[in-house]
C-alpha cells in the first residue's frame, strides 16, 4: 500500500473513532499531501460533507493548473457528488481503495477522461464491510437510500 492511500485509511480511522462513517480522502500534489479528511456528516450534521469533499475542503482555494497536477485518494469508490467535484476540478487521476461495498459513477469519470485507479485493499473493503454490518441505518443515511 502506498503512503497516500495509507494517509486515507488513517483519514478513515480518525473518522470511525469520533463516530462517523470511516472513508477518508487525500489530495497529492507533485507528490505531496495538500489536503487530508474524512467523511463527518455524523460529527458536523453535515449533508455534503463526505470524505473527497472534506479533503478538498481542507485543501483550501487553489488553482486551477494545481488541480489539473492532482490525484485524489479515497478509501472508497466516490459517490456522484464527490465525482463531480473531481471533474469540475477537473482531478486528472483518482486513486480508490476499494468499490466492493460501494461503486460510484466510475464509467462515467473514465469516459470524462479521468484515470481511475481501482487498489481492492483489503484493509479498506474489511473497514467498510465491518461498519455496514454494524451501523446498517447510518451507512444508508449516507448513501442516500
Amino acid at each position: 500500500m502506498d503512503e497516500f492511500m495509507q494517509a486515507a485509511i488513517e483519514e478513515a480511522k480518525k473518522g470511525l473513532s469520533e463516530g462517523g462513517i470511516p472513508i477518508g480522502s487525500v489530495l497529492v500534489i507533485d507528490g505531496k499531501i495538500v489536503g487530508a479528511g474524512h467523511n463527518r456528516r455524523v460529527q458536523r450534521g453535515s449533508a455534503i460533507l463526505h470524505a473527497e469533499m472534506d479533503c478538498l475542503e481542507s485543501a483550501g482555494r487553489l488553482k486551477a493548473a494545481d488541480y489539473l497536477r492532482a490525484t485524489l485518494y479515497s478509501t472508497l469508490s466516490p459517490c456522484d457528488m464527490c465525482s463531480g467535484t473531481a471533474l469540475l476540478y477537473k482531478i486528472p487521476r483518482i486513486v480508490v481503495g476499494e468499490n466492493k461495498t460501494f461503486q460510484g459513477p466510475e464509467d462515467y469519470l473514465r469516459s470524462r477522461g479521468v484515470q481511475l485507479e481501482i487498489l481492492e485493499s483489503q484493509e479498506c473493503i474489511q473497514l467498510m464491510r465491518q461498519f455496514i454490518a454494524a451501523r446498517p441505518e447510518l451507512w444508508n443515511e449516507d448513501i442516500g437510500v
